[in-house]
């Protein structure tokens, strides 16, 4: 996790929208879990489920779930208290249903070789659920230490990165087949720093997202001109992959250091965050991070366009993916900045709504400034009312985390 700390003004005034937050749980920091770093995702029953990178039986992170009640309250149930060896430690990464039902993710370390592992979570009839390893990382030239979630393909297989290559902080793009036996084949797409001087990328941490011709697409936080990449990965009809360089940052004005992945919005265009760059006068020389759009060209380039810019009073350090609404606003948070109430500066939740005039205007939903809602991580969750759902650490002292909503 990127922890960074530097003093801010307290949060401007009007500067943050009429919205009212609720906590929806907590976490202790024993067997029910601490320090949630991924975002939600919601069942088909509306429950909410997550995982918090510490916690549990072996203090080595838990898989939960969250049920919404008559009288408005939610019950946290574990369904999941991960053990190290075999079955993985430290998940950072959120959770991905298949159409079975099925929840399927990562975890950072752990597992037989101790560089993590792809789990799946399969529900039974009594409400418990049965994890089975699909596949331990060697962090040899598999791959090690994944920090991201997973998708499908149509296919029915799964995609993801991992940080280590060789046991370097190099990375990969991976890729898991499942076989008639039910055991899963891991195969490597893409092995970054593979050419001088890193330029085509170094060190992902972010999940993968597709585009309708099969091209996958992410981040990683460092490499390229200077610090990060966007990235695309093209396949062919061999099997193999080609990696292109959408966007290299220079960690200036127009960003640096992106962690979270990108998404589309219908027409195409990319967006993410950086979580440096940007305006230069915050956390000089380093800025404290941008909101960002990559928009194709008919030449197959890609031009980037910053649609905000923190200044630590509306944010600072976003590490979490951006979510659309219906109407075309972004949501997000950032992990640091906004009021100073809660020591330096304990995160915001954000939204930027699209202007007539081509800009963009951000919003301050909700400046944490109180325990337990300190530092959000991930990114936030909408349901079919527009309410935001997402989780938020803790100061890793005195509180272990929550999830929280928020009624815009």
């Amino acid at each position: 996790m990127l922890v960074v700390i530097i003093v801010i003004p307290v949060l401007a005034p009007g500067a943050g929208a009429a919205s009212k937050y609720k906590t929806l749980s907590k976490f202790s920091g024993g067997k029910d879990g601490k320090f949630p770093q991924a975002s939600l995702i919601f069942g088909q029953a509306g429950n909410l489920y997550g995982t918090t990178a510490g916690g549990g039986t072996h203090q080595w992170g838990i898989v939960f779930q969250l049920v919404p009640n008559l009288d408005g309250r939610w019950t946290k149930k574990v369904i999941h208290r991960f053990t190290g060896r075999p079955d993985g430690a430290g998940p950072e990464a959120g959770l991905t249903f298949d159409q079975a039902g099925n929840l399927y993710g990562t975890t950072s370390g752990g597992g037989v070789n101790n560089f993590g592992t792809v789990f799946k979570l399969a529900p039974n009839s009594d409400g418990s659920w049965t994890e089975s390893l699909l596949y331990s990382f060697t962090g040899r030239s598999d791959g090690g230490t994944p920090l991201a979630g997973l998708i499908f393909d149509q296919a029915g297989n799964l995609y993801g990165t991992t940080l280590v290559f060789e046991s370097t902080n190099i990375g990969t793009v991976f890729k898991l087949t499942p076989n008639r036996d039910g055991s899963w084949t891991e195969s490597v797409l893409y092995r970054f720093c593979s050419v001088k001087n890193c330029l085509d990328g170094d060190g992902p941490r972010a999940g993968l997202t597709f585009d309708q011709a099969g091209n996958l697409y992410g981040t990683t936080e460092l490499g390229g001109v200077h610090l990060g990449t966007v990235f695309k990965l093209t396949p062919h009809s061999n099997g193999s992959w080609t990696e292109s360089v959408l966007y290299g940052f220079t960690d200036g004005r127009d960003g640096g250091r992106p962690v979270a992945g990108v998404i589309f919005d219908q027409n195409g265009n990319l967006y993410g965050t950086a979580t440096e760059g940007g305006d230069l006068n915050c956390n000089s020389p380093s800025g404290c991070g941008v909101v960002f759009q990559l928009t194709p060209s008919l030449d197959g380039s890609w031009t980037e366009s910053v649609l905000h810019r923190f200044t630590g009073e509306d944010g600072r350090a976003p590490l979490g993916e951006l979510t659309f609404d219906n109407a075309g606003s972004l949501y997000g948070t950032t992990q640091q900045g906004g009021s100073v109430l809660c020591g330096y500066g304990c995160g915001i939740v954000f939204k930027l709504a699209p202007d007539s005039n081509g800009g963009w205007k951000e919003t301050v939903l909700h400046a944490f400034a109180d325990h337990p809602g300190a530092y959000p991580d991930a990114g936030v969750v909408l349901d079919t009312s527009g309410d935001l759902y997402g989780t938020a650490t803790g100061d890793f002292h005195t509180t272990f985390g929550s999830v929280f909503e928020i009624m815009p």
